[in-house]
């Protein structure tokens, strides 16, 4: 007797669906909607401008040390780590309404950045096993992109009503409720990468190189750019720009994979490079909104399908065992991005953005040498 399969798209794409809910909650959400919500609390004076940055800071490292603790020891990346790291991270968001100073609100954007590393690998780590749809890696990390767009409507539409600290308990709400359909995800250890998972050992350095030098220059942009709008045409005006960066980054992804499957993601990758140091320059060579809407579109169109490309071409490298290290070069040009713009960053934006738009420049030189080297075995 045949059995015929009636339904195998929509079942084969459903965890990466899940998945995508999962890094909505976690990156979209969890983790990114701290950025709108800052200039409130700094109008509301629950921090200032400096406390805002060390905080943002400790989040940054926080993101570094989940994705050092799953690449020294990957047998953590398991269903039950990930379902502790979903109730954390929605704890810390709850407590993020507590009137506190400085050190608990780091604590537990500390917290939240390592629960959102833990999250973000499992999930990508599901979009991109072997045996999955070709379009799960492009759907799962627009989930980023939709989670991201929902914190700067929540901004638009609650600011009028809802004080910062209403706004963090709808956050945490909206994080709970992104994160349930992720809990029934299958979830399997990650393993170490070693001599003979590596296929290419000259290409995987220089695909970790390429992208720690996008996570130096990205964080400039995706820290920056609303403050910067911010200041020269208002808070509303700020807000909007992030809800373009989140709409253009939900089928970003998408679209990258089919540049993917039409070109290989090693030749993708730096042309998403270009494109984003595009997005770098514009807003260090003009403060119009125009400009401004623009940089915000391509960053979003970006960023997200360079995380994808990444992880695509580092699993190829590294049978499949790629997400760990890679989010941890990742967070480590985090960390550095902020530092290395902060010299300039009190009298300057735009030289901020050239500081971004020549690391990113760097980026694609290196991402540039990751396609001759696969090419070549």
């Amino acid at each position: 007797m045949t059995v015929t399969r009636t339904h195998p798209p929509r079942s084969g794409l459903a965890p990466a669906f899940a998945a995508a809910a999962g890094l909505a909650a976690a990156m979209g959400v969890g983790r990114f909607v701290y950025t709108p919500l800052l200039p409130i609390m700094v109008d509301a004076h629950q921090i200032s401008t400096h406390d805002g940055a060390v905080i943002a800071t400790a989040n940054y490292a926080g993101y570094l040390l989940g994705a050092i603790l799953l690449t020294r020891w990957p047998e953590l990346n398991s269903r039950s780590t990930f379902r502790i790291s979903a109730a954390l991270l929605i704890i810390s968001e709850v407590l993020m309404a507590v009137p506190a100073p400085t050190l608990f609100p780091a604590a537990l954007r500390l917290i939240a950045g390592v629960t959102s590393a833990v999250v973000f690998v499992a999930c990508a780590g599901v979009a991109a096993r072997p045996g999955s749809s070709r379009d799960a890696a492009g759907i799962a990390f627009g989930g980023i992109g939709f989670g991201i767009a929902l914190t700067g409507v929540l901004v638009l539409v609650v600011r009028p009503f809802l004080g910062w600290q209403s706004m963090w308990l709808v956050s945490a709400v909206l994080t709970a409720v992104l994160l349930a359909p992720a809990l029934r995800l299958d979830i399997q250890p990650g393993r170490r990468a070693g001599k003979a998972t590596i296929r290419s050992r000259a290409a995987w350095r220089a695909l970790l190189v390429a992208y720690f030098l996008e996570g130096v220059g990205y964080i400039v942009i995706g820290t920056f750019l609303v403050a910067a709008v911010s200041d020269q045409r208002g808070p509303v005006v700020g807000s909007a720009i992030w809800v373009v960066v989140g709409v253009a980054a939900v089928p970003a992804t998408v679209l990258w994979g089919v540049a993917a499957r039409r070109w290989a993601p090693a030749v993708a990758m730096p042309i998403a490079l270009v494109a984003q140091c595009v997005s770098a320059v514009l807003p260090a060579v003009s403060t119009a909104v125009w400009p401004a809407v623009l940089s915000a579109a391509l960053f979003g169109a970006t960023f997200l399908g360079i995380v994808m490309l990444a992880m695509r071409i580092g699993g190829e490298l590294s049978d499949g065992g790629a997400a760990a290290p890679l989010t941890a070069v990742y967070g480590a040009g985090q960390m550095l991005g902020p530092l290395v713009v902060a010299p300039v960053i009190g009298d300057s934006y735009p030289a901020a953005f050239v500081i971004a738009a020549l690391v990113l420049a760097a980026a694609t030189i290196a991402a540039g040498m990751v396609t001759r080297l696969i090419r070549r075995t």
